[in-house]
């Protein structure tokens, strides 16, 4: 079975889900995939270093309509790229971001601020 992006979810609603998610969410991971089955290994390692300081998190699998994730995850943080990662309804940054903060000691109050 081959993956085909995009599905039936119109720019509208997925704006709603992520101004939903963010809004009702301390921390919320957009990523590839989910908890179980990461589909990129950004979003993998984003899961990891989020997962290591905390448990109550929200995932949100931007793969059934990934055009539409980006532009609205891009009307919210500046970026394009996932995964993204949010707490309090601020943009954080990415796997790489977070593996900045967790070198520097940075990540788990970060997350533990939520």
């Amino acid at each position: 079975m081959t993956f085909q992006p995009g599905g039936n979810l119109s720019q509208a609603e997925v704006d709603e889900r992520v101004d939903r998610a963010i809004e009702e969410n301390d921390v919320v991971l957009f990523i590839k995939g989910n908890r179980l089955m990461p589909q990129c290994g950004y979003s993998k390692r984003a899961l990891q270093l989020v997962g290591q300081y905390t448990e109550e998190f929200e995932v949100v699998d931007v793969l059934p309509a990934l055009p539409e994730y980006r532009e609205a995850l891009e009307s919210h943080s500046g970026w394009e790229t996932i995964p993204q990662t949010f707490v309090d309804g601020e943009f954080v940054g990415g796997s790489d971001v977070l593996a900045e903060l967790d070198e520097r000691g940075e990540l788990e109050s970060t997350l533990s601020d939520a």
